[in-house]
């Protein structure tokens, strides 16, 4: 099998993304990308987006070609990490940045809020709860601003800080839309 990813839309439609094979990286698959971005479909483009654990760089790549206006890509894997500066490089765009660095230390250090934030951490981690406890305490997402999660299971909410979206099931992948209110 070829560790590859393809973008979807956009401007660089069709283009496919190598990534290295490392313990715990599963880029989302092609039909739950397509699913998330038809939900986005609106509200990509000018968004300022952060893929906390960008692994392949999947999720914010498409973005990016969907005209996203600022795509932060954090990932603490060495091998991953490579491979997206090589990628991220070959767009030779201001509009991209790569941060090495773990994601819940990043999202303790950050101060700049985001639009869409795209939380596909590794599934035997369970991070999702403790980021999104991170958002909200650090105003990392502007009100209104979307949280795209994918885990192995659904995921309790703070209902005073996210409203449900979207949710949908594919195979052993739950993957949803949160809103900030």
């Amino acid at each position: 099998m070829k560790q590859e990813i393809r973008i979807i839309s956009g401007l660089y439609r069709g283009k496919k993304i190598p990534f290295p094979l490392v313990d715990g990286l599963r880029p989302t698959s092609d039909r739950i990308k397509e699913t998330l971005f038809n939900w986005l479909m609106h509200r990509v483009r000018e968004a300022h987006c952060l893929d906390a654990f960008a692994g392949s760089g999947s999720l914010g790549l498409e973005a990016f070609s969907r005209g996203a206006a600022k795509v932060v890509f954090v990932e603490q894997s060495p091998r991953a990490h490579a491979n997206l500066q090589r990628v991220v490089s070959q767009f030779n765009s201001p509009k991209l940045d790569l941060v090495k660095d773990n994601t819940l230390h990043y999202l303790q250090e950050v101060h700049t809020p985001f639009d869409l934030i795209f939380l596909d951490p590794p599934f035997s981690l369970k991070l999702i709860p403790q980021c999104l406890s991170y958002l909200i305490n650090g105003n990392l997402i502007n009100q209104g601003g979307l949280v795209y999660i994918e885990s192995q299971e659904e995921v309790e909410v703070d209902k005073t800080q996210w409203q449900l979206i979207k949710l949908n099931r594919s195979g052993h992948v739950v993957y949803g839309l949160l809103e900030k209110l």
